[in-house]
């Protein structure tokens, strides 16, 4: 079968492996629709596999249709899919049920070259989970933290320097949510703001002196109200915001926590050199609980796309980064090498060699992941 996946409604062709032949069925993205759909293909084809090619390796589609051990599941990468359809359509004609039965070919004529999906642990799946999404976190708090900055420029630069380069620090979010302009800031008793610092964490009481005094030496970039009054509104907001991602992101990092500290492969990735607590989790989620995924290290390699790719045509050779790829989980291998040669006498040493030949940072970081 070859599913052509959407929002609503799912264009499903369903081929034969023997003949070929096949016919085109609609599929609502219900639960209800889902489990019926299964049942007649069981209904239907008795002791026949059933296997089913689409254009997702994760997402609403491949969560549902997982529900049912029945279906072998193998997910086409849509560069795949797009190249077969320009091979075999060299006009462009392309609609979801031509889609679906292309998949389905591909399927039928691939699949010694395809792998089948095969979700890991309940454990090891969370643990992924719960890495992609605080980042994802992070990165909103990321952009947030950048609009804070820019309205602060405006109008209440002095809060820049207070910060010392942590504007999402709670302590600052607190300021800004109470005292959201420099006028306000400068009217707050002494006594106030030290009780106010000291119960966020900043009790000694030189460093409150100095933090006092540089808001009250602090000068107004401008006094325009039709400038500091809306932006003050809008600092007050993000401050609120960017406040809600902290704890969030401390929730998510407590649940990380607890699940790595019971996760079977925990002592595996904590004994490799450079992997803390934030690159454990990624690297367990990286390698997943199916070591049977990958026949060889260069599979992982190229999958996750630390490999590059080299290009020949007659004497010109060029080899360069490869774009298609998990982005998140790159990022996972290219970080963790990067650790990896601050604690690790080998990978630094490699890496220094990388860069003594002329390589780049970044480039050098990859050759050693």
């Amino acid at each position: 079968m070859g599913l052509d996946w959407a929002d609503q409604e799912h264009a499903c062709y369903l081929m034969s492996s023997r003949t070929g032949s096949g016919v085109v069925e609609t599929l609502r993205h219900e639960p209800e629709a889902i489990a019926k759909w299964v049942a007649s293909l069981e209904a239907r084809f008795p002791r026949h596999r059933l296997r089913v090619a689409l254009e997702q390796s994760r997402g609403a589609v491949i969560a549902a249709l997982a529900e049912f051990g029945q279906l072998e599941l193998y997910p086409i990468n849509p560069k795949q899919l797009s190249s077969y359809r320009d091979a075999v359509c060299p006009s462009g004609a392309k609609d979801d049920p031509g889609d679906a039965r292309l998949l389905a070919e591909f399927l039928r004529h691939h699949q010694h070259q395809l792998r089948r999906w095969q979700p890991d642990t309940v454990e090891t799946r969370r643990i992924a989970e719960l890495c992609e999404l605080r980042r994802k976190l992070v990165e909103e708090r990321k952009r947030l933290v950048l609009q804070l900055n820019s309205s602060l420029k405006l109008y209440f630069p002095v809060v820049l320097k207070l910060a010392g380069g942590m504007l999402y620090s709670n302590r600052i979010l607190d300021l800004l949510r109470r005292w959201p302009t420099l006028k306000q800031l400068k009217r707050v008793h002494p006594k106030t703001l030290r009780r106010f610092l000291a119960d966020r964490g900043l009790r000694n009481a030189d460093q409150q002196t100095k933090f006092i005094d540089t808001a009250r030496a602090a000068l107004p970039l401008t006094k325009d109200k039709a400038l500091i009054e809306p932006r003050a509104k809008y600092v007050r907001v993000l401050a609120g915001q960017i406040k809600d991602l902290n704890r969030a992101i401390a929730e998510f990092e407590e649940e990380l926590r607890q699940a790595v500290a019971v996760h079977p492969d925990e002592p595996v990735f904590r004994a490799l050199p450079g992997a803390g607590d934030a690159l454990v989790p990624r690297l367990i989620a990286a390698f997943g609980s199916e070591r049977d995924r990958y026949e060889s290290a260069e599979q992982i390699q190229c999958y996750s796309g630390i490999a590059p790719v080299t290009r020949r045509s007659g004497k010109s050779r060029q080899v360069q980064k490869r774009i298609a790829c998990p982005k998140f989980l790159r990022q996972t291998f290219h970080e963790f090498a990067d650790h990896a040669r601050k604690w690790s006498r080998w990978a630094k040493a490699f890496y220094d060699m990388r860069r003594a030949a002329g390589v780049k940072h970044h480039a050098a970081v990859r050759a050693l992941a």
